[in-house]
């Protein structure tokens, strides 16, 4: 499975790579490859405030329709314009080209919340 070092994960299976006071937010391969072929990703306008946990989002595949939800708080910055046309770059790079929304902080990740590289191998070994 694919899991990169130098990324924060969630137990829902999303991403997030801090720069600073921003982070851009995705979904792991794991995710995209559960759900199989994405036809479509919703996300939120830019200036939408975002709170960890909660939902922001939805990906739908032909197989299912699987909510997104934030990594950390913050508000919404930038959204990958490209995945209107393209919502298959989630499965063909998700931790790339097929990443989702960009946030600014409202302050640092809670730590609890969120694993390293390591921690989210785990669980997807527990799983």
């Amino acid at each position: 499975m694919d899991v990169r070092d130098g990324l924060l994960y969630t137990e829902d299976h999303e991403w997030l790579k801090l720069d600073g006071d921003t982070g851009t937010v995705g979904i792991t391969a794991y995710a995209a490859e559960q759900l199989g072929d994405i036809v479509f990703v919703e996300v939120p306008a830019v200036g939408t405030r975002l709170e960890p946990a909660r939902t922001f989002g939805v990906v739908e595949s032909v197989k299912a329709v699987s909510d997104i939800f934030s990594p950390v708080a913050g508000e919404v910055i930038e959204t990958n314009g490209a995945l209107a046309g393209s919502p298959e770059l989630v499965n063909s790079d998700p931790y790339g080209e097929g990443w989702i929304l960009r946030i600014r902080l409202d302050g640092p990740p809670d730590a609890s919340k969120l694993r390293d590289a390591a921690a989210y191998r785990e669980l997807l070994e527990s799983a």
